[in-house]
Formats: C-alpha cells, structure tokens, sequence
C-alpha cells in the first residue's frame, strides 16, 4: 500500500472566495498571497492519487489561529472520509490556546478523524519547546490516542515564505517533554534525522517519524541515505505536501539514490501502515 501522509486540501467553496479568506489568517495568506499558490480539493487530490498509485493519503487543512476557520475546516474534512473512506484517512486542526480545543478534537474523533496536524506553530505563536503552551493539546491527544503532525524547518539556508523558528533543539524538547505522544515531524524534522546518529537522541526519539514534505526544494536526494545511515529509514514516510507537490517528485528523487526496493516500499507506505497501526508495530 502507498500512504502520502501530508496532504492540504480545501473545500471548493473556501477555495472559490480565497480572497476573503486570505484576509482571515495572516498566515495563510504568507503562504498563498502569489499567483503561483496552488490549491486542491479532495477530488483534486483523488485523480492526482490515481495517477501516482498511491492508495490512502492523510489530508488537513492549513493551520489557523481562528477556532470559526478552523472547524470549517474540519468539517470539510469530515464530509470528505465519509464520501472516499477507503482513500482517505483525515487529521484536525486545532489551536492549542482555544478553550474549545478538547470539545473540537473529541467531536473531530467521534467523526471518524486519526490525528492532529499540520501543527505549524508560526501561524499558532506557540512555542512548542515550552511544555506550558502545549500540554493541554498532548495530553488530549494521549488520551484520544491521536498522532500529531508538527511542522519543522530547517534553520539555515534559502528563505521561502512559511519558513519558521522550530527547528531540531524545539522539536528535540517537544519529543522528550511528551514521549508518550506518537509525533510525525515534517520536512525531516528540520534536520533532527541526523541527530539519531547520537545514541541518547534515539532513544528518547521512539515514538517520533519524519514525512519528506518539501523535501526535493530543501534537500538533495542522498538526503535518504543519510537517514539509512542515521539508523532512521524505517521511520521515514512519503509526504508530498500535495499540491506544493505531486508523489511523482518523490518517486524521481528515490530513482537518483542507491535505496532499494524494500526500502522505498517502506517509505511510500509500509512504514506509515506500522505508524498508523494498519499492520502490528513490529511486522
């Protein structure tokens, strides 16, 4: 099975009255405010996932501080695993300041979605190396038994908008203050990969994978094994950031490194069928 675990999409309706929306969320509105921005609806999504021969993708919106926008979206979401269940498998958004937080992610459970995320504390102004501003939310996501997809970046090289402050030192203190959580970092975790190389950081890493969203625009493609090397390929999982970009990149990237088949199986879909439980933890 193929799994792309991070994929945007928006509800044809959002999408038709983008403006408004833009002024709803600066945010948003840094990362989409260019004629160059690209959106997709679920059944965007679906034909491109039909072409690239990929089965299930995980789907969200984009973070937002307002809880009103937040749970349109969610509830866009929710219309959409009800209508293609067996195609996708869909994440919430939250703010982990709102008082409504715990309602919104219990009724977002109840409906049918598995995780929290994109998480992009930039649009959210949380810090997440502080345990304060994020206990809440992790706690609830323990109890509910929900991942969390948390945005990262790397903190040095090319500028691009959306390019924040959470790097590996943050996300490295988000793990270890919560390593009962299960956390996908995306866009290799800032670079925190490569930190696995040091005994300590693996085993306080357990619980924690890296989607490669973004990854062909940040990384040249011995990217992949250098996570071989850190000891971390097994907990590496295809994410496109669809529709930044299509599975397609990704699969040409793999074609340019030494992986195996084996490997990039792993990585297009098995590792994320262990991470999400669809197969036992240690198959």
């Amino acid at each position: 099975m193929k799994i792309d675990v991070h994929v945007h999409i928006l509800a044809p309706d959002f999408i038709k009255d983008l403006r408004n929306n833009m002024d709803r969320d600066k945010h948003f509105k840094l990362l989409h405010d260019n004629p160059k921005a690209k959106f997709a609806t679920a059944e965007n999504v679906l034909e491109n996932m039909d072409k690239t021969g990929v089965d299930k993708s995980i789907v969200f919106g984009f973070c937002c501080l307002d809880p009103g926008m937040g749970r349109e979206t969610n509830d866009y979401i929710i219309e959409t695993i009800n209508k293609y269940p067996d195609r996708f498998i869909g994440f919430a958004l939250v703010n982990p300041k709102d008082p409504g937080m715990e309602k919104e992610l219990i009724r977002c459970r109840e409906a049918g979605l598995k995780g929290v995320g994109e998480v992009i504390p930039a649009s959210l102004h949380i810090d997440i190396s502080d345990q304060e501003q994020v206990k809440n939310l992790t706690a609830v996501c323990r109890e509910l038994d929900l991942p969390v997809l948390m945005h990262t970046n790397e903190l040095v090289g090319h500028y691009y908008p959306g390019k924040g402050e959470v790097g590996p030192e943050q996300a490295y203190q988000f793990a270890i203050n919560n390593p009962d959580n299960k956390i996908i970092f995306a866009h290799w975790g800032g670079g925190l990969f490569a930190y696995e190389l040091m005994p300590e950081v693996q085993d306080a890493l357990q619980n924690v994978y890296y989607d490669t969203a973004a990854s062909p625009f940040l990384f040249r493609p011995v990217v992949y094994e250098t996570a071989r090397l850190a000891g971390v390929l097994p907990k590496v999982l295809l994410g496109s950031d669809y529709p930044l970009l299509s599975p397609a990149r990704y699969y040409k990237e793999w074609a340019a490194t030494n992986l195996s088949d084996e490997e990039k199986d792993a990585i297009s879909g098995g590792n994320a069928e262990r991470f999400l439980g669809l197969v036992p933890r240690n198959a």
